[in-house]
Order: C-alpha cells, then sequence, then structure tokens
C-alpha cells in the first residue's frame, strides 16, 4: 500500500483544501453574494451537467483505465489512447444535435415551473460536454500514476475561479447572470488545463487504429455509460426533480446540505485516484489474495476516516446552520440523511473499482436500470410530500438498496470480502461517540462551541481508533506525527 498510502494522503490534503474552498463558497459566498434564486440555478445546471457527463464521456474514463494494461507495446499504447480520444464523439455529436432539435420540450419540463431558469438552462449539455473531457485527461494521468496534480487541477481551479466570480458579485463588477455564465467558463478553463497537464505527463502521438479488441471496448464503455449514469444520478437527480416540483431556490438550501454531508466522502475520493488502476492491474494479474487484502484496507481505512468526518459534521450540524442565513435552515434532516447514504458509500471501500473490472460487470448493469427507476419513483413521491426533506430520504433509500446489492455481487461472485471484525468495532465507536456528544452543547458563541466540541471529538474517537488499532495504515500515519513532535507511545 506504499504508492496507495503516498498518494492517498496527498489527495486527502489537496481534497480537504478543495473542499476548504467550496465550503467558504456553498456555505457563505453563494449564500450571501449570490441569493437562493441564482444558487438554486447554479445547482440545477451543474446537476444537469453532470447527469450528461458519462454519456458524453462514452465511459472513456473508466475504459482507458481498464484496457491499459492490456497493451504492451508504446505503439498499441498510442494507438488506445487515440481511440479513446476520439470514441466520446460518438455520443457528443448525436446527443448534442438531439438537445438542439429538442431543446424546447426538453426545456419546458423545467422552464415552466421556474421560468428564471430560461436563459441558461443550454449550458447543461455545454458544462457536460467540459466534464467529460476533463475526465478522459484526468483518466490518462491517472494510469501513469501521476494522480496528485491531477487531483489539484480537479478539487481546488474551478473552486478559486467560482471564489472570485462571486467575490465580484458582492463588490458590483458583474451582475448574478454573468456569474452562472463565468461558472460555466470556470469548467472549461479546467478541462483546457488539465489537458496541458495530461500532455505534459505523456505526449500523446495520434496514431488514427481501430482496436483489435473494439467489441470488448464498446461494450463496456456502454456499460461505463449506464453505470456511471446510475452513480452519477444516485448524486445529482434529485436536484433536477426538485425543481420539476417546487420552486427552484429550494435547490438552493438543498445544494448546502448536500455539500456538507458530500464531505464524508473526501477521503473515498482521493484514495479512489490511486486505488482504481491499482485494482485494475490487480484483476488482470489475477492476483485474488492481494485485491482482497486492498479490498479490506480500504473499507476499514475509509470507514476509520469517514467515520470521523461524518461524526464532526452531524454532532456539530445545529451549530454550522447558525453560520448560515436563517433562510437556509431547512436542511438539517437532509444533511443526516444525505450523509447517512455517504457512509455507506465508504464502507464499501474499493468496491466500485472492482465491480467496474470484472468480467461479470454486465450483470450489475441489471440492478443500475433497477436502482434508478426506483430513485426516480421515489423522489415522484416523496418531493411532493416532504419537500427536499423526501427527496434526501429517497436517495436514502436508493442508495441502501443499490450498494446493498454490489456489496453482495461481489462477495458471491468474487468471494471479497470488505469487513473485518474491526468493522463492528470501529461501528460501536461511533454509535458510542454519537450518543455521547450530541446532546452536549457549549453556551458559548457558536464558532468557540465547534472548536471546542471537534477537540473532544477528536480526542475521544482518535484514542479508541488508536487504542484498538482499527486500522493499521491510521495507525501507522498517527506513529509517525507523534515521533516528529517528540510524543512517544
Amino acid at each position: 500500500m506504499g504508492i496507495v498510502q503516498s498518494q492517498s494522503i496527498k489527495n486527502t490534503i489537496i481534497t480537504f483544501f478543495g473542499f476548504g474552498i467550496g465550503a467558504i463558497n456553498a456555505l457563505f459566498l453563494y449564500t450571501n453574494f449570490l441569493g437562493k434564486l441564482h444558487y438554486g440555478i447554479v445547482a440545477t445546471l451543474l446537476s444537469g451537467a453532470n447527469i450528461m457527463m458519462p454519456l458524453m464521456a462514452f465511459g472513456v474514463q473508466n475504459t482507458l483505465i481498464r484496457f491499459f494494461s492490456h497493451y504492451k507495446t508504446e505503439k498499441e499504447k498510442e494507438e488506445f489512447l487515440t481511440f479513446m480520444l476520439v470514441m466520446p464523439l460518438a455520443f457528443i455529436i448525436p446527443l448534442s444535435l438531439g438537445f438542439y432539435l429538442f431543446y424546447d420540450p426538453i426545456s419546458s419540463v423545467w422552464i415552466t415551473e421556474n421560468p428564471s431558469l430560461k436563459p441558461f438552462f443550454w449550458l447543461i449539455p455545454v458544462v457536460g460536454l467540459f466534464m467529460a473531457y476533463f475526465e478522459v485527461f484526468y483518466a490518462w494521468v491517472k494510469i501513469h500514476m501521476k494522480s496528485v496534480v491531477g487531483n489539484l487541477i480537479s478539487e481546488v481551479l474551478v473552486r478559486v475561479i467560482v471564489m472570485v466570480l462571486l467575490f465580484a458579485v458582492h463588490f458590483n463588477w458583474i451582475e448574478k447572470a454573468t456569474c452562472v455564465y463565468g461558472i460555466a467558463v470556470a469548467y472549461f478553463a479546467q478541462v483546457v488545463v488539465m489537458k496541458l497537464y495530461a500532455i505534459s505527463v505523456k505526449m500523446p502521438i495520434l496514431r488514427f487504429v481501430i482496436p483489435e479488441n473494439l467489441k470488448d471496448i464498446v461494450q463496456y464503455s456502454l456499460f461505463i455509460i449506464i453505470s456511471g449514469g446510475v452513480a452519477v444520478m444516485l448524486v445529482d437527480f434529485d436536484k433536477v426533480m426538485i425543481p420539476h416540483y417546487l420552486d427552484i431556490s429550494q435547490n438552493a438550501l438543498y445544494a448546502v446540505a448536500i455539500f456538507i454531508s458530500t464531505v464524508i466522502v473526501v477521503p473515498s475520493r482521493a484514495m479512489t485516484q490511486i486505488v482504481a488502476p491499482i485494482t485494475a492491474k490487480l484483476m488482470v494479474e489475477g492476483k485474488h489474495d492481494e485485491l482482497n487484502d486492498l479490498y479490506k484496507k480500504s473499507a476499514i481505512n475509509l470507514q476509520v476516516v469517514g467515520g470521523f468526518i461524518m461524526m464532526l459534521i452531524f454532532l456539530n450540524i445545529k451549530e454550522m446552520y447558525h453560520l448560515i442565513p436563517k433562510d437556509y435552515s431547512g436542511g438539517i434532516w437532509v444533511v443526516f440523511m444525505i450523509g447517512l447514504s455517504k457512509f455507506y458509500d465508504v464502507l464499501l471501500g474499493n468496491n466500485n473499482s472492482i465491480i467496474v473490472n470484472t468480467k461479470h460487470y454486465r450483470t450489475v448493469l441489471l440492478f443500475g436500470v433497477f436502482t434508478v427507476l426506483l430513485m426516480i419513483g421515489l423522489n415522484m413521491i416523496f418531493i411532493p410530500l416532504y419537500g427536499i426533506e423526501g427527496s434526501a430520504f429517497a436517495t436514502l433509500i436508493t442508495v441502501i438498496i443499490y450498494n446493498t446489492i454490489k456489496l453482495f455481487y461481489v462477495v458471491k461472485k468474487m468471494n471479497l470480502y470488505p469487513f473485518t471484525n474491526k468493522t463492528l468495532y470501529s461501528l460501536g465507536i461511533l454509535v458510542v461517540c454519537f450518543c455521547l456528544f450530541y446532546f452536549w452543547d457549549f453556551p458559548f458563541h457558536t464558532l468557540i462551541n465547534i472548536i471546542l466540541k471537534s477537540m473532544l471529538i477528536t480526542v475521544f474517537y482518535g484514542y479508541l481508533n488508536y487504542k484498538l488499532q482499527i486500522s493499521e495504515e491510521v495507525n501507522k500515519v498517527v506513529n509517525t506525527i507523534l515521533k516528529k513532535i517528540n510524543i512517544s507511545k
């Protein structure tokens, strides 16, 4: 786990830094400078673009990682890369044409309820295109084990540009509508910088040759389109459905709650950048025991770190909402429900990386289609009844069902197990920590309360995990820190 631990730690630091900037944007600048209406518009546009991204990328971001290890010579690799760069056009061209020809009936579904969305709706496929090719170039650096700089571009660049745009709105340098267009331009800047970095890592030599395993590549890419679409829809489709039933400003409240909850999966996102290509390599080489070991270690490491973040959020959530405008205060239950769904994702370690690289991936496709239909149905039922809380509840139910299916599938088909006795010990620590600290508040200023409670949680949670040796990797990191500050065990 040397390279995994090294790059995962760097990626985690970068991702947390990016999320720190994102937190300032989402919780303070959007809410105070842009307002609920335009914040809701931005949330809707980005969610729609995220949903279109897997289609426009044609699954290349995963196909490149999956098949790259199969090619042995530089010539074969260059031919494969060239084909990967061109293949997304097979979906981008007809999809863009269809969106243009049927723009009015497509857009009317949302614009009828929220006419303020009309001037911006066309940005959805444009931003989706930028996101798609960003993922393609990002995958190219991942297969060369250079995920750190790519992660910096992914997590930090757009958020910094957005921060600048929001301050520009605050100082009346630009209008709010201009800021929305500027955010789309930020994603264009991201793909350009990612392309330049990918070229610096390995300059591609274009060789237009159709691969001999074209059938396998196309079949796998089609699977990734749908499975990737399922994953994205589980995250973003609720934010697309909310404006269909509610005022688009409700998406602003939902976006704040979602952002807070998403911090739980930051370590998972960071580790996946380097674990995914290693998982693919182990599966190609048939190293079952090493893969099983990686599966267990990724699961328990992410459970410990993700559980810690979840506790910090859940146990401070009431105070956190005191820091943002009062008209955004309706999302606490959304944080709990989405947070639990994110934690379940974390519990499964590199489960997704295993599934997308297994020969049985086609079967999982059926599960994904069922999940999407279930999610849409549940949102149609619960959003009109309970608003954004109903949407969060629908998401929680869907994620639990979908992740449980994937977990049993990997266990039964591949004889890989993510859980050990330490999994139960870790869950026990989380339950005790929540019961001990949730109802314990200090009578001080909000920020002081958050700092003091977070310090107590850190000491309590960290001590139990360290002494019980829940995660070897986490303990090694702690020991290294203790040695540097001259504290013995």
